[in-house]
């Protein structure tokens, strides 16, 4: 079967399956519709939670970034698994003995305020929207290399069916959705890297194969493919790091806390049946992520090593298939970099006119590879690679059988639009339930509440698609904004509403608006862009990178430490909360059943 038809073929299965899945899950109360009814069992609860989690960030670009940094790109795997670790162990057990659907409801009755509620809900809607943008790009660049349509019909298309499912099916159409993507996008994801392990290394685990010899030599994987990208004139793939290590440090705890405090993910520990149920889930949980996170560093290595060794195979010198004189004549290029190329992902540009592709380091110090690039006729590099192409084009670099890209192809889009249900759903709930029913009509009926949170998705979906179709200016960094966001403004109020008795609602709001102006006044700045496009505003804060040379990506943690530090000052020249607020904030923490200590116990 040609490859074009097994793809239409792969990816139509997987829809009707959503579909399918959305249509018997529908969601019939409101407590199905925001919580699945919570009786969902744990493992099933831990595979949806992992495919919400996982985002096109995870399947689609996260390879990609180690690819491009080397060492550095290892933040991505510490600060995202280390998130949800600090969110499963700190936060989503009380926050679900606390029996609250929603995290700006959390913060409203912990807070005793409606203000606290709205401005948790302002912060809410800014982060999941922008980091939704990623993922209805993830959908469109997806659909705009496998199915032949450009990405904004593939946006379109994406919108559909995450309306038919996440509209219809509330929270319990989109959990059981979750479990079926979770296994399509997990299966997509490891079988491919199991081929291509075999291939380079001849080992089948990817994470075993990472540290071993190629196959038939001495000579590691990694030991090449560092000589394969300094002969290039890059830095060494195992040592290259990500900016100066208090950089690195802090770019890594701002992603960890941004995880932590996403709505989306936190809302699942709401479906299931008690606390334990909730626990369970979140073991559950990390083991089916750790899955791709332990197969994601091998994957990134694998794929620069096979996109090299593509180029360089055309110019191979007695059999050394990795040589690295790094040019390709340009009619010789090979199948995949055409097909790619029609997605504007991957581009040729043949600067010197002499029929080949040459691609070194611009920037580089390395005098060997200046000397072979200035033997070439070096007129600057002709080869641009996106970093979003390396895992969907990977199984196509290594010439494995159609069926294994037609199944990437189906996880991609499961990754992203899987999140983007989640994301869906928390900015529903937050406009439906705490807003209408917590602020503008307190006695809307269940069916009311129900048509207004279907309503708010749909429009969510339409302005998601819009802002997918024309991102902002600041789209690069939509994703660092988003977990910037999460982590100055919502992490922060969670974690002193659940360990801080004495934290009171002034110093609650007070935090998260100062959190959350500092951190987007900061990205904003450094993306050029304060409200009006092309407009530099980076004088106003002594140049890029300026604060201690962080950059925009890490400054949530800044953003939290700010947040942490406003509230704490605001709380001690105010009054502190009402003392049933403060019983009800130890009767979260403190276990039924349990005993105060006396001396006498």
């Amino acid at each position: 079967m040609e490859l074009q038809t097994t793809i239409y073929l792969v990816v139509g299965l997987s829809f009707a399956l959503y579909i399918g899945i959305a249509i018997w899950a529908r969601a019939g109360s409101t407590s199905e519709f925001y919580a699945a009814g919570g009786n969902v069992h744990p493992v099933m609860n831990g595979m949806a939670t992992a495919a919400d989690w996982m985002s096109a960030a995870s399947f689609i670009s996260m390879a990609g970034l180690i690819a491009n940094m080397g060492y550095g790109g290892g933040l991505f795997l510490m600060g995202w698994t280390g998130g949800y670790v600090l969110l499963a162990m700190l936060l989503a057990p009380y926050l679900r003995k606390f029996g609250k659907f929603t995290v700006p409801q959390f913060i409203g009755d912990r807070f005793y305020s409606k203000s606290a509620s709205t401005v948790a809900v302002i912060c809410l809607l800014t982060a999941s929207i922008t980091y939704i943008i990623g993922q209805m790009t993830g959908v469109g660049v997806a659909f705009s290399r496998f199915l032949g349509v450009s990405s904004e019909v593939g946006i379109y298309v994406g919108m559909g069916i995450v309306f038919l499912y996440a509209v219809f099916g509330g929270m319990k159409g989109i959990t059981y959705t979750q479990v079926a993507q979770y296994i399509v996008l997990i299966l997509a994801y490891t079988i491919p890297a199991i081929f291509i392990s075999l291939q380079l290394t001849g080992m089948p685990l990817p994470q075993l194969g990472l540290g071993s010899n190629m196959a038939g030599t001495d000579v590691s994987l990694l030991a090449r493919l560092d000589q394969v990208v300094t002969d290039l004139g890059f830095g060494q793939y195992t040592t290259t790091t990500a900016g100066s290590t208090l950089n690195m440090f802090v770019y890594t705890m701002s992603l960890m806390i941004g995880t932590a405090g996403l709505p989306h993910v936190i809302m699942r520990f709401f479906t299931v049946p008690s606390v334990a149920a909730a626990r369970s889930s979140a073991g559950w949980a990390l083991v089916f992520i750790a899955i791709l996170y332990t197969t994601a560093p091998a994957v990134a290595a694998m794929a620069k090593l096979n996109l090299h060794g593509t180029v360089n195979t055309a110019v191979a010198k007695g059999g050394d298939l990795y040589a690295t004189e790094s040019s390709i004549v340009n009619e010789q290029r090979p199948d995949w970099m055409k097909r790619w190329e029609k997605t504007g992902l991957l581009k040729f540009e043949d600067k010197n006119g002499d029929g080949r592709i040459q691609y070194y380091n611009d920037a580089t110090k390395n005098e060997a590879a200046k000397a072979k690039a200035a033997a070439a006729g070096w007129k600057g590099n002709e080869l641009t690679v996106n970093a979003d192409i390396i895992v969907l084009a990977n199984p196509e670099i290594a010439l494995l059988p159609n069926w294994v890209i037609a199944l990437v192809a189906a996880g991609g889009l499961a990754a992203a639009l899987s999140t983007a249900a989640g994301l869906l759903m928390a900015i529903s709930s937050a406009v439906s339930h705490d807003l209408v029913k917590g602020v503008f009509a307190p006695n809307i009926s269940e069916k009311g509440e129900l048509m207004a949170g279907k309503i708010s998705m749909a429009v969510a979906i339409v302005i998601s698609g819009w802002l997918g179709l024309n991102p902002p200016g600041f789209a690069a960094g939509t994703v660092a904004l988003a977990f910037g966001i999460a982590a100055s403004s919502l992490f922060p109020a969670i974690m002193m509403g659940i360990f801080s008795k004495k934290m009171n609602k002034e110093g609650a709001i007070a935090g998260m608006l100062a959190g959350l102006a500092v951190t987007l006044f900061y990205v904003f700045a450094h993306k050029g862009i304060f409200f009006i496009k092309g407009t530099d505003f980076l004088p106003m804060i002594g140049g890029a990178n300026s604060f201690f040379g962080i950059t925009p990506e890490a400054f949530g943690a800044i953003g939290a430490l700010v947040n942490f530090a406003v509230a704490f000052a605001v709380d001690k020249v105010t009054k502190e909360p009402p003392e049933h607020i403060q019983h009800m904030v130890e009767a979260v923490r403190i276990p039924r059943g349990s005993k105060a200590v006396d001396g006498a116990h």
